[in-house]
């Protein structure tokens, strides 16, 4: 049976009309493991949960599996979701990932004209890039407002990356595009105040954007100690001080300093880095452990959904880390999942971007600047020799989750951003 056939009663909401029809676009949804597939299975299904009628179109593919084969179209937990056809190069090569992205253009494009209508609300994220453009059109065609929400900012993460492939005037042309796609939007929901920031520049009044940052769920991760960790024991690191990574380690993701932190603990029995996930940085950062000979690495793969609170226990501190001129235009998302499980954080970036400033203010962990080897060994110490700084780190860690970062909250910011985007008829244009 198809899945509008199985489509829930709209809810009445407090004002006494029903709640529009919301539409998100992007192109992983669960069971996809990457953080912000989880970031959106949550607020997908908790809107639902809570008498939004919710639809997702996405793509057939998982981050790291693009020959995965999930059903067109299923009802999950309420959720209405549409899988779109596409190319299957994966991620691995960028000429790939092109086709990808654009036969998701095309494909995604022709699906919203068919299933949108007058007074619906779509809600673009940024995977694929510049998603906003389509669905604007789309919007725009069939009456619906539009809400983009900024994981990320293209094409200037390309850009920064070198990694750009356009001739100057298309990426002109496209950068011109994706602001009218934001200056058509009702609201343009930004992850902080840098991302803030950098949209002002682009000329995008505040009044259409909102900061909600992203999420974790408190109550699904847990804080658990170290040696309560089935991983931790599986991997005989029960003694060991468990420096851990978890999630993607692509190419925003600066990994030359802990790097040169391995090699300068590599006699040091104490220590063990623990890194768990995909990327093309995270098979870079293997072929060089491999070549250096630094035996106090372990990698493994993505862990299962279920088993995500065990494997983030079982390190003692964890490390994130964004290339600084990313600032404004990316705030990694393994950030909450930290959090949750109560454990420090280790920044790897600039001092001021937008994960410094809440490490600090906080004291949920330290920060230290990209390149300065030598400074995230010395935070590695004085973590590893002081329990009861750990400890208190971790507790400031989940506290800062539970009272600012939780999916709670920021289900309630968007159920209070959409009902005003539905009660404003200015915004289906």
């Amino acid at each position: 049976m198809r899945p509008h056939n199985l489509r829930p009663t709209p809810a009445i909401n407090h004002a006494g009309a029903r709640n529009a029809r919301v539409f998100f676009i992007n192109r992983y949804f669960f069971p996809d493991m990457s953080a912000t597939a989880q970031i959106l299975t949550d607020l997908a299904c908790g809107l639902a949960e809570n008498g939004f009628e919710i639809h997702v179109v996405c793509s057939r593919q998982l981050y790291d599996a693009a020959g995965a084969r999930l059903a067109a179209e299923e009802l999950l937990r309420g959720v209405i979701v549409h899988r779109i056809w596409t190319t299957r190069f994966g991620r691995s090569g960028l000429l790939g990932r092109a086709f990808d992205y654009a036969s998701f253009y095309v494909l995604c494009g022709a699906a919203l004209a068919r299933l949108l209508r007058r007074g619906d609300i779509v809600v673009a994220k940024t995977d694929p890039p510049l998603i906003s453009i389509v669905a604007a059109a789309a919007a725009r065609l069939k009456g619906a407002a539009l809400v983009n929400w900024l994981q990320d900012v293209f094409p200037e993460v390309a850009s920064q990356l070198g990694a750009n492939p356009l001739p100057a005037f298309l990426d002109r042309a496209l950068r011109r595009l994706r602001d009218a796609s934001l200056r058509a939007a009702a609201a343009n929901v930004v992850l902080g105040s840098r991302m803030l920031e950098y949209i002002g520049t682009r000329c995008i009044p505040a009044s259409q954007c909102r900061v909600i940052e992203n999420s974790a769920d408190p109550d699904s991760l847990r804080p658990r100690a170290p040696g309560d960790s089935a991983l931790r024991v599986r991997l005989g690191l029960v003694d060991k001080f468990v420096i851990g990574y978890s999630g993607n380690l692509g190419r925003a993701h600066e990994y030359d300093t802990v790097l040169g932190a391995a090699e300068a603990l590599r006699l040091d029995g104490r220590f063990a880095f623990l890194f768990i996930g995909g990327g093309v940085n995270m098979r870079s950062l293997e072929i060089q452990v491999k070549q250096r000979g630094l035996s106090n690495f372990h990698f493994l793969p993505y862990q299962a959904r279920e088993n995500l609170e065990d494997s983030l226990a079982a390190s003692d501190v964890h490390l994130a880390s964004l290339i600084p001129t990313l600032e404004g235009l990316i705030v990694p998302s393994k950030f909450y999942g930290i959090l949750a499980v109560g454990r420090p954080v280790v920044f790897i970036g600039d001092g001021d971007g937008e994960l410094s400033r809440a490490i600090r203010s906080s004291r949920c962990g330290l920060v230290v600047e990209a390149g300065n080897s030598k400074a995230l060994v010395d935070a590695i110490n004085s973590l590893e020799s002081d329990v009861g700084r750990r400890h208190a780190m971790g507790a400031a860690a989940r506290e800062l989750l539970c009272t600012r970062y939780s999916s709670k909250r920021a289900l309630e910011r968007w159920r209070e951003l959409l009902a005003q985007v539905q009660a404003n008829p200015d915004h289906r244009r």
